[in-house]
This record gives C-alpha cells, sequence and structure tokens, in this order.
C-alpha cells in the first residue's frame, strides 16, 4: 500500500518502519521533495558556496622508494589538516573496485522485501543491518540515504551470514585493503612515536565493517542531504566513491590551497581511488593532533549514486585514552579515557550535528 507523501506518519513507516527506504518511496514517482526530507536552510548544500579539492591523490606505490620520506609527510599533514585525503595505488585492484559498484546496485535495486528481511528488528543475523537516514526516530528532517551494514567477525560467517548479492566482493575489499589500512597506521602512530605489533593493531582496528550506501536520485537536492554533517567515530575510514561526487568535507581551520576555515570543500572522484578518513578514535588517541574529519552528502537529480565505506574501529571493550608519550608533549590530556563500546553508544544514540559526538571524551578545562 503506497503511503501519502503529506502524511508524514504514513510516509515514516512505508520508508522506515516498513523497510521500503526511500528507494522505495522515490519508485512511486516523485515530482517534490516530501516534507519529512526537507532540511532546515543552514542544513542545506549549496554547491556554489564550496570549492573543490583540487589536490593530488597520494601515491601509496611511492612508499619503500625514494620518496618515501615524502609520502609520510603528505600523509601525516593530511591527517593534521584536513583529516581526509585520497589514495592511488593502494593495492586494491580497480576491477574490485568497479564490481563492489556494481554488487551495491544490484543489492539496492532488488524488491523492498528482499532486503527489508535484514532491518535490525528481524535481521536473521546480528551482523547484518538494513537501514535508511541515520537515527530516523530522532531526526528532525531525514538523510536521503538506505544502507547495508555488515559487520566482520571472520570470513567463514560473513560468507555464511551476509547478503549473498554482495557478500564476496565486500569480502574481498575489505581483506585486500587491510594491507593499505596497517601502512596508514604504521606511518601515522610512528610519527606519534608508536611502534605497532599486531597487538596495538587489533586495539585500533578489532572492529571492523563494510557498508554499502545508496543515494536515490533526488527531484531537488538542494533541499535535502544525503548524510548530515558527522565525523566518523572510529581510526580509520576507507571510502570508495563513484563517479557522481556529492562528498564535501568541512575545513577546521585554514589550509593553504585548500580553503578557509568553515568552508566545505567538495572531494571529486578520482577514477580508481580510494578516499581515506580520519575518525574520532584517532583524533581522541592522537590527543587532537589528528582530525577526524566533519563532513557530509548532497544528493543528485540525475542518478542513483553508491559509495561503500569500510570503517575500522576499537572493539567496545577497548579503552581509548590520549597516548601518555603525546600528552607529556602538549603538556596535558584533551581528552578522558572512555571504554570505546561507551563511545559508540553515544554516537548512534545521537542525530548527526557536526563533531558533537567528541564532546562525549573532551576534557573541559576551567
Amino acid at each position: 500500500m503506497a503511503p501519502g507523501l503529506d502524511d508524514g506518519s504514513s510516509l515514516f513507516n512505508f520508508v522506515v518502519r516498513d523497510g521500503n527506504g526511500v528507494k522505495g518511496m522515490v519508485d512511486l514517482g516523485l515530482s517534490t521533495v516530501p516534507k519529512p526530507y526537507v532540511q532546515p536552510p543552514k542544513e542545506r548544500i549549496d554547491k556554489r558556496m564550496a570549492t573543490r579539492h583540487e589536490g593530488a591523490p597520494i601515491d601509496l606505490s611511492r612508499l619503500d622508494g625514494p620518496d618515501h620520506d615524502e609520502v609520510v609527510k603528505e600523509i601525516v599533514m593530511a591527517a593534521e589538516t584536513l583529516g581526509f585525503f585520497q589514495l592511488v595505488n593502494h593495492g586494491v585492484p580497480v576491477d574490485l573496485l568497479e564490481s563492489l559498484k556494481d554488487a551495491a546496485h544490484d543489492f539496492f535495486g532488488q524488491p523492498s522485501e528482499k532486503k527489508a528481511v535484514y532491518r535490525k528488528e528481524v535481521s536473521p543475523s546480528p551482523l547484518v543491518k538494513y537501514g535508511t537516514s541515520f537515527v530516523p526516530e530522532k531526526e528532525k528532517a531525514l538523510e536521503w540515504k538506505d544502507y547495508i551494514s555488515m559487520i566482520y567477525t571472520n570470513d567463514a560467517e560473513a560468507l555464511q551470514q551476509w547478503p549473498k548479492e554482495c557478500r564476496e566482493v565486500a569480502l574481498e575489499y575489505l581483506k585486500t585493503s587491510m594491507t593499505m589500512v596497517r601502512r596508514l597506521l604504521e606511518i601515522l602512530m610512528g610519527n606519534l612515536g608508536v611502534e605497532l605489533d599486531d597487538t596495538k593493531i587489533d586495539g585500533l582496528i578489532g572492529m571492523k565493517m563494510v557498508n554499502m550506501n545508496f543515494y536515490p536520485t533526488c527531484p531537488n537536492p538542494d533541499l535535502t542531504v544525503g548524510v548530515g554533517r558527522h565525523s566518523d567515530m572510529g581510526t580509520l575510514t576507507i571510502l570508495l566513491q563513484d563517479g557522481i561526487g556529492g562528498l564535501y568535507v568541512k575545513v577546521a581551520e585554514e589550509i593553504a590551497n585548500i580553503g578557509k576555515k568553515g568552508e566545505w570543500v567538495e572531494i571529486p572522484p578520482v577514477p580508481g581511488a580510494l578516499v581515506v578518513n580520519i575518525g574520532d578514535a584517532l583524533q581522541i588517541i592522537s590527543n587532537g593532533k589528528y582530525k577526524s574529519a566533519e563532513h557530509r552528502v548532497r544528493t543528485t537529480s540525475t542518478k542513483s549514486r553508491v559509495s561503500v565505506p569500510i570503517f575500522t574501529s576499537p572493539r567496545p571493550s577497548e579503552k581509548i585514552a590520549p597516548l601518555p608519550q603525546v600528552v607529556e608533549k602538549d603538556g596535558m590530556a584533551c581528552y578522558r579515557e572512555v571504554i570505546f563500546g561507551d563511545y559508540m553508544r553515544n554516537f548512534f544514540g545521537n542525530v548527526h550535528d557536526g563533531k558533537k559526538s567528541l564532546e562525549f571524551a573532551q576534557i573541559n578545562y576551567p
């Protein structure tokens, strides 16, 4: 039964509770944006007010060669400033990335009832969740996005429990990305004076999750957002964008050749590249030296967009706190020690609101 698109509660039930998602709503035929999706003016994304990040991607194949130190410097500088950078020659096969985008379109192209079986309330697996928006029950305006989220425990469970339309390619993406993630962490933690072993690596990225995001075409992108302003909660996020674009990052402090404080910069899609961004956990551990990036996603009227992030983070039982050697150098800790599971609960219990999630761990000195 199709809802009346102007009836907020019927629409909410159809999209969220019944699992039809934004795609199910769009498939009914839309010429205008339904009211529950109209963002307040301050949250809308004005393309004309944003600049494009024109910096070249970092070439990871230059590590361990004559340009090694220069590449390390580029990675550290990006982590300390914008909190976002793009990588090429990252070790993940480009044809795998293309297969991944196809698999995302295949999954979301299914009838709603095939996807709705993975809704949180009914999913046959605690590892798999299909949903829409971020915290739809609490949001004043909904986000124009559907997603499938797949938690990694081991290969066997992933191949058994993740959706068959995307399980093999998603697992391959995760596994082939881990060498790159490890290299990045060795560089970033090495810059803080920490030499990593397997135990320390597990402490930083013991929890891994692959999401597939689907942003259906929107009749008026100026009124909506695909994802609202937020930073990621974990250590590092690896993101595959398709060629459509729409990812925007906020400049925290003025950066030469990139933007002024408070400006939004578009991260344009680069064929074969992966986007990396710093998460809150790494900002806390580095005592604020590395910046988790506030970012958001614009919708598009021309073609449905997909993106595929890998979220790496500490396990929920892990305690995270600023590194003692960094605190000693800085003279004070900016964040308190927190159990990461508590940080996660706070993060997922609130609507997207910039970098407000970090306040949970922040120390406010008089």
